[in-house]
């Protein structure tokens, strides 16, 4: 069980309820330290104070805040804790919003909230469950590591969990980074939903075979190669481009199709981009400007008129 980053209690209205917030995520990332390539020594950094030039310890650190140049605030932890600001020791449900109104930009890491004690339990649970009946989003303020935070309150099995969000005005505008107008057809649309589809999964996320961390294994499989003095794991050659512009429509064409043979739903991924009826053209430039009955048909004519393979069932 992980210790608590940060102990208080839960505003609601003037019920309070004493909690304790627990990391909700882990990090399995491979870490690195530098080393000294000649000796393999350790290369750490020191805190050292530019007025004495010397090195100081932890004890000797403290925060503060620069006003003017060479005149700087110190602010202690303790009147950091002791702020005048109601979220400085709670955190307070303010509001309760439509769940489509959040941006999932603004949602930052997740915490679970366990409660301070048996007294606490009652309260809790009532939060809990009318959490679990209402179909808004409960948003907070709570002030940790020196800032006032928005936060999200729902469930999670049992438990409640708050995730930290972005302030709307922390959040840059996309609209500078939009695409320039093209055409698409009903046809290509079409296609693409059928994609969709065919990549559709029904098993949870933490069952999935798809979902693993592909990067970690391969360094891992590195490094005790190199610690065994084995030969490095060779990559997978990449094939070279071939510098044609692809046919959009037919690159999402064998799109689905291999799609459908991952999944052993039938369809081949033998196809090839570069093979179209000259039928299917035509039909495409007849639904440029409107989606037709015989355009969809067009469009999944291919997986028709070819033979079904069976193919050994692998990951998306």
């Amino acid at each position: 069980m992980p210790r608590p980053v940060w102990t208080g209690a839960i505003s609601f209205g003037l019920v309070t309820i004493p909690i304790r917030v627990m990391t909700a995520t882990e990090d399995h990332s491979i870490r690195f330290h530098q080393y000294h390539l000649d000796d393999m020594g350790r290369v750490r950094s020191r805190k050292v104070c530019e007025l004495e030039d010397r090195e100081v310890t932890q004890d000797e650190i403290g925060k503060g805040y620069e006003i003017a140049p060479g005149q700087v605030v110190a602010v202690s932890d303790e009147e950091l804790r002791e702020l005048p600001l109601p979220t400085a020791k709670a955190i307070e449900i303010v509001a309760f919003v439509p769940y489509e109104s959040i941006d999932p930009i603004q949602i930052g890491e997740g915490y679970y909230l366990e409660a301070g004690g048996q007294a606490a339990t009652k309260p809790y649970v009532l939060l809990r469950k009318a959490l679990e009946r209402n179909a808004k989003a409960a948003i907070a303020k709570f002030a940790w590591h020196g800032r006032e935070r928005l936060g999200l309150l729902r469930v999670k099995e049992s438990v409640i969990a708050l995730h930290a969000l972005k302030w709307p005005d922390e959040v840059r505008s996309p609209e500078e980074l939009a695409p320039a107008q093209v055409d698409i057809t009903g046809a290509e649309v079409e296609e693409a939903l059928l994609l969709i589809d065919s990549m559709t999964r029904d098993e949870p996320l933490e069952e999935a075979e798809w979902a693993s961390d592909r990067y970690t294994a391969a360094l891992e499989e590195v490094i005790h190669a190199k610690a065994d003095g084995k030969q490095l794991p060779a990559a997978e050659p990449e094939e070279p481009a071939s510098g044609r512009v692809l046919d959009l429509m037919a690159a999402l064409e064998q799109s689905v199709q291999q799609a459908k043979s991952s999944r052993g739903t039938g369809g081949t991924s033998q196809a090839t981009i570069h093979e179209m009826p000259k039928k299917k053209a035509a039909a495409k430039k007849t639904t440029a400007s409107k989606k037709t009955p015989s355009a969809k048909k067009t469009a999944k004519e291919p997986a028709k008129k070819s033979t079904p393979a069976k193919r050994t069932r692998r990951s998306a």
